[in-house]
């Protein structure tokens, strides 16, 4: 099957997560990246470890997030190694960084310069706060971003403190906003001929996630958000949204009616809370009534009365326990890539499915450098 977007070529200049997110998506689509890398520790988080898991020398991350893309090592501060990258740039659709602000102009590939280079070129840029400000040179780290921006008040139970998502939500969340404002763009430019300029902040992607929240707290007149004192899985959301411990694990329980869940849960105190109003402003002793007696039996009991009812409930899962189930197994979410050298790992496939195939690909993470043979004779660099 033909790919979305082959015959499309990207020139990444990016690093670490978040826009590489993005181009990772790109090649996933079809489309040839080409990662620009400077030469000796090229990517930096070749080497930034956020586990302890390496693979073929490479840290997880690094694996996890280019594959599918080839490797081109230079040096843009010499001029003959930057002539051949701006001449792979006259060559291209995309030109893509997440630079700090000013980093790009002086090395020689800001917008007015490529521009200059490839008048139709789409040239894509995340920062960690936007170009202007003077929050403009802070560090665009995931954590940060989180703390800054409100998400961490809206997650754990009420007096825990700030609690962040475990995980670089920020980074994966900025590099798909980019990637859709590249694909529009070659949407046009397949329209029209002409390329455009994409500018993504990580702090107004942070934003945006909490559209619902923040729409909330300017109706409400700015008050507070309050998170439940405990199984708090929504500070906005009235009970018995959260997650409860069983027997003998633990389950998820979304929306629901409490004299619904009172009766089929043979707990009577619930069937008492008839006002929908008392779901939100009693939150607090209708969670801890239902914890309580949700402890009595084993997860598997509790569904078995719940799901037949059309009740939205789930098991909570581990990754093994997931991966060994059905449900997952059909999905075929996991595939195993090469890299050059022959070593080979298994990691995530993209999520999205094109008549009625999944977009797959046996191409793993670079080695640095990797390509530059073959790309300097395909494009006569």
């Amino acid at each position: 099957m033909m790919k979305p977007l082959e015959g499309i070529v990207v020139v990444d200049f990016s690093q670490f997560l978040s826009a590489p997110s993005a181009s990772l998506r790109l090649a996933d689509l079809g489309a040839r990246v080409i990662k620009i890398e400077q030469p000796g520790m090229g990517d930096l988080s070749r080497d930034l470890f956020f586990s302890n898991i390496v693979l073929d020398g490479e840290s997880s991350m690094f694996a996890a997030v280019n594959r599918n893309k080839l490797s081109y090592k230079a040096n843009l501060k010499d001029e003959k190694e930057k002539k051949k990258v701006d001449k792979l740039i006259q060559q291209a659709d995309v030109v893509m960084h997440n630079y700090r602000p000013g980093v790009a102009e002086r090395l020689g590939i800001d917008f007015e310069s490529v521009k200059k280079m490839n008048p139709e070129i789409i040239y894509a840029e995340l920062s960690g706060y936007g170009k202007e400000g003077v929050w403009k040179d802070k560090p665009g780290l995931d954590l940060l971003l989180q703390s800054l921006s409100g998400l961490t008040q809206l997650n754990g139970n009420a007096g825990a403190g700030p609690v962040p998502i475990g995980l670089a939500v920020v980074d994966i969340l900025s590099g798909g906003h980019l990637c859709q404002g590249i694909l529009s763009c070659l949407l046009r430019k397949a329209r029209t001929g002409k390329g455009g300029r994409v500018e993504v902040s990580m702090l107004e992607s942070a934003l945006e996630y909490q559209f619902e929240s923040v729409t909330a707290f300017f109706r409400d007149g700015g008050q507070p958000t309050e998170r439940t004192k405990s199984n708090c899985a929504n500070a906005y959301l009235g009970a018995p949204y959260g997650i409860y411990e069983t027997k003998n694990g633990y389950m998820a329980l979304a929306m629901g009616q409490i004299p619904v869940l009172g009766k089929l849960l043979q707990c009577a105190p619930l069937e008492t809370y008839t006002e929908v109003s008392s779901w939100f402003h009693q939150r607090d002793e209708i969670k801890d009534i239902l914890a309580n007696h949700l402890k009595t039996k084993d997860t598997a009991d509790w569904l078995a009365v719940l799901e037949p009812a059309d009740i939205w409930c789930a098991q909570v899962m581990n990754w093994k326990t997931l991966f060994d189930t059905e449900a997952f197994k059909i999905l075929k979410m996991i595939q195993e890539v090469n890299v050059g050298d022959g070593y080979r790992y298994k990691t995530t496939r993209c999520p999205i499915t094109v008549n009625e195939t999944f977009l797959t690909s046996e191409l793993g993470m670079p080695k640095l450098g990797e390509h530059n043979a073959m790309l300097e004779k395909e494009y006569s660099l």
